[in-house]
């Protein structure tokens, strides 16, 4: 694989026919539940909402006003859990370095700048998400704290120890968690905070269910059981210090969501599904590194 310096580019980031695919997935994907309500405040999210939702929306008699205000209702749910993860990566300063592992078109670095001062860099195996979110950052101005890279978040090239704080938001799924793990406490400093927002499946309830091998095909994903989490955090010196449970915090965005018709994939129903026959389950793990 090519090697990069801090500010260079990976020339051939995946590293197998896997990522391959899943590179040229997020290449070509223009999705309207990711763009429109980016557009809003050029804020980009590439995950799910929490919060209680304002169902008050869908009662707008204009067509035009009741998209508007759907799509306008899915972004604010969508930043408050961007937000919320962001409250979690400790206390930060100006001067500190964080990490954001699977970026997408960025809006979690810039949430977390905004919210902390910090520079932030984002990594993407998608040279279109890439190259996006470093225009984003552009246009507000903060290009010299926030800077995104075509690179893999399994082998960065980043510097040792240099960050002070990381995070990966519904982006594990893509990777095998030991290898993820071991880069994140390669990057952190010792005492710095690692957090994770992921959908897991249960493994009280057995194997995966139904529902979440639909949305493993769905998405060319793997999602990984639960436990496996704590297991691989703990094989690579990260050691949880708060385990939030936000499956029942994320149901009102998928009630939302599967009646926006202009935003819906297809994938709403099995969501609720398998996070109301607990199959599934929506965490939020924060990890200090030791």
């Amino acid at each position: 694989m090519a090697t990069a310096s801090d500010t260079g580019t990976v020339t051939l980031p995946t590293q197998s026919t896997y990522q391959s695919r899943v590179a040229e997935y997020w290449n070509a994907e223009e999705n309207p539940v990711n763009l429109d309500l980016g557009r809003i405040d050029d804020l980009y999210h590439h995950h799910y909402g929490i919060g209680d939702a304002d169902f008050s929306v869908l009662d707008e008699p204009d067509p035009d006003r009741r998209r508007a205000r759907i799509t306008g209702e899915l972004h604010r749910l969508e930043h408050a859990q961007a937000e919320l993860l962001a409250s979690h990566l400790g206390p930060l300063t100006p001067a500190d370095r964080v990490f954001d592992a699977g970026c997408g078109r960025g809006g979690g670095s810039v949430t977390a700048h905004l919210r902390h001062g910090c520079h932030a860099d984002g990594v993407t195996i998608s040279a279109k998400q890439a190259e996006f979110a470093n225009a984003q950052a552009r246009k507000r101005g903060i290009d010299g704290k926030v800077r995104y890279h075509h690179r893999n978040m399994l082998d960065t090239g980043l510097p040792t120890g240099a960050y002070a704080a990381s995070w990966n938001n519904e982006s594990t799924m893509y990777v095998e968690l030991d290898l993820l793990f071991a880069e994140h406490a390669r990057l952190l400093r010792r005492g710095g905070r690692y957090v994770v927002i992921t959908g897991c499946y249960n493994d009280t309830y057995g194997q995966a269910s139904r529902e979440v091998s639909l949305i493993n095909a769905h998405y060319i994903c793997d999602i990984h059981p639960r436990s496996e989490y704590f297991r691989a955090m703990a094989r690579n010196r990260l050691v949880p210090v708060h385990v939030e449970d936000l499956t029942e915090a994320t149901i009102p965005y998928w009630e939302l969501r599967r009646q926006a018709e202009h935003l819906v994939t297809g994938i709403e129903e099995t969501f609720l599904s398998a996070y109301k026959n607990g199959s599934f389950q929506y965490l939020l793990i924060a990890a200090d590194r030791v």
